[in-house]
């Protein structure tokens, strides 16, 4: 390695995309991937536990956003409404890198090893949400309910959003849309 360049992290990331996309999550080493973006398999383990993080680094992010969306909402806001409100909040994140969603959501979809990983995100997601919730006041089984729900528009908002041509429609709508028709179940 010549010379320090900055953005290390970044720089991992995107190289982990390309090599995934071209030969397989599978085929695909932390060695590959340090090597791609200039740095050394050392540094690669400093910023991530193995090259599944890479595909899932923003999980924190999206959390804590619906998180905190959840707890500003209005007091009178009911329990789902809020946590719905959370998960438009977190697709918002999600609008500036949508290629980057387009390709993980490809290579997680194709890799099957990856799925219980992608399943395990989602649980956080509903368990930090549930917490959330229950900061705010509302009870079980209304909290749970609520998380399980939203996440699961989420979910499927998401889904949709990856998968639409462009221009894509704002991830809010897909949220909204999923929501609707979670509450025309009843």
């Amino acid at each position: 390695m010549s010379r320090w360049k900055p953005d290390a992290r970044g720089r991992m990331i995107a190289a982990a995309m390309e090599l995934f996309a071209e030969r397989g999550f599978d085929a695909t080493t932390a060695g590959d991937i340090a090597a791609r973006a200039g740095v050394t398999e050392r540094t690669f383990f400093r910023h991530f536990a193995d090259k599944r993080e890479v595909l899932f680094d923003g999980s924190g992010t999206l959390t804590h956003t619906v998180t905190d969306t959840i707890l500003a909402a209005p007091a009178a806001v009911p329990a789902l409404d809020a946590a719905l409100a959370g998960m438009a909040a977190g697709g918002t994140l999600l609008a500036e890198l949508r290629e980057h969603a387009v390709r993980r959501s490809r290579i997680v979809a194709a890799t099957p090893a990856l799925h219980e990983r992608e399943l395990l995100k989602l649980a956080a997601m509903v368990d930090a949400t549930a917490d959330a919730l229950r900061a705010r006041g509302v009870a079980d089984p209304t909290a749970a309910l609520a998380a399980h729900s939203a996440v699961s528009v989420f979910h499927v908002a998401f889904g949709r959003w990856v998968t639409a041509p462009e221009p894509a429609p704002p991830f809010a709508d897909c949220v909204a849309d999923a929501a609707s028709a979670l509450r025309a179940l009843s």
